[in-house]
């Protein structure tokens, strides 16, 4: 769903991180749970989180409110 969302919207970054092996970098964005999808605005603001695996529409709706 993120590689679909990541190329319907090219000028967003899409970052995956494995909570495994930085659990220090997920314990400081507040991760407690996989998957859980972020998005942020380009100064960092969070428009969406989902603990769990969102729908396309609704990562695409956050994409739109993040740029």
């Amino acid at each position: 769903m993120l590689e679909d969302a990541a190329r319907l919207v090219p000028q967003a970054t899409v970052i995956e991180r494995d909570v495994a092996r930085e659990n220090a970098v997920a314990a400081d964005d507040g991760i407690r749970m996989t998957p859980t999808v972020v998005v942020l605005t380009d100064d960092g603001t969070e428009v969406f989180r989902a603990a769990g695996v969102p729908t396309l529409n609704q990562v695409l709706t956050a994409a739109a409110q993040a740029l």
